[in-house]
């Protein structure tokens, strides 16, 4: 079932890397729910037919031409965003784990938020984390609540929406290196202005396709993250106004 059209211009950002099995499904799920929002797939470098398939569900593609990891994607969208005057960019998985039910939430907190986070740990849904990635994770929570002065419970997810205040200054300052998209983002946006807050989602498993993660790659996100939170807290930021509207090529 549809819900009312949001009165905003939304642009949902899609990062996808050889997700040609789920990307299809996952758009007309999101568009069954919010047939007004528009839709750009970030092809990452994909060696299948993701492309194909996005185009096929009346989806926006832009192809990268090798994988650059999901901060160089949501760079990319979120620069789209911009130059195409959209007032919100969202950032939805293409594997089908974020429930576009939630993304009304999303919206609505952008009323008194620039950035807001779909949060997995915060009374909605039954998603568990354990071992060290969980320690990692609340760790990390615990210092962005303390940055940001508000509540985070999950700091590394990707399903979130930002304002265009927020989307112009990832468009020019997104973190762009491999999984150097969550947490980082977030110290930047709020060391430069933005106000970050979560509401509770409920998130499911991957529809099909292969995780970007391995068991190492998670490790060395979660070291990669922490290091980076530090340095991003002791780095010098220019306020939100000075970030300017026209985004570099």
């Amino acid at each position: 079932m549809s819900v009312p059209a949001d009165p905003r211009r939304v642009l949902v950002i899609m990062p996808a890397w050889n997700e040609e099995k789920s990307v299809g499904a996952t758009i007309r799920e999101l568009r069954e729910v919010h047939p007004s929002v528009d839709v750009l797939v970030v092809d990452d470098g994909s060696g299948d037919a993701t492309t194909q398939a996005a185009l096929a569900e009346g989806a926006r593609v832009c192809q990268l031409p090798f994988n650059l990891g999901v901060g160089g994607a949501m760079r990319t969208g979120y620069r789209y965003a911009v130059r195409h005057g959209y007032d919100v960019a969202v950032q939805v998985d293409a594997d089908g784990q974020h429930d576009p039910r939630y993304l009304g939430q999303l919206l609505d907190g952008l009323d008194d938020a620039d950035v807001v986070i779909g949060a997995r740990f915060a009374g909605e849904g039954d998603y568990r984390a354990r071992g060290p990635r969980r320690w990692a994770m609340v760790l990390l929570a615990w210092t962005l609540s303390r940055l940001t002065k508000v509540q985070l419970t999950d700091v590394t997810s990707g399903f979130r929406a930002a304002n265009l205040r927020a989307t112009k200054v990832f468009a020019e300052h997104y973190p762009a290196e491999y999984l150097g998209d969550t947490v980082e983002s977030l110290v930047i946006a709020t060391r430069m202005g933005c106000r970050v807050k979560q509401v509770p989602v409920g998130m499911r498993v991957r529809a099909a396709g292969q995780a970007s993660q391995t068991p190492v790659k998670a490790a060395v996100y979660l070291f990669r993250a922490v290091l980076a939170l530090f340095l991003s807290l002791v780095r010098r930021w220019p306020s939100v106004e000075d970030t300017t509207a026209e985004v570099p090529a």
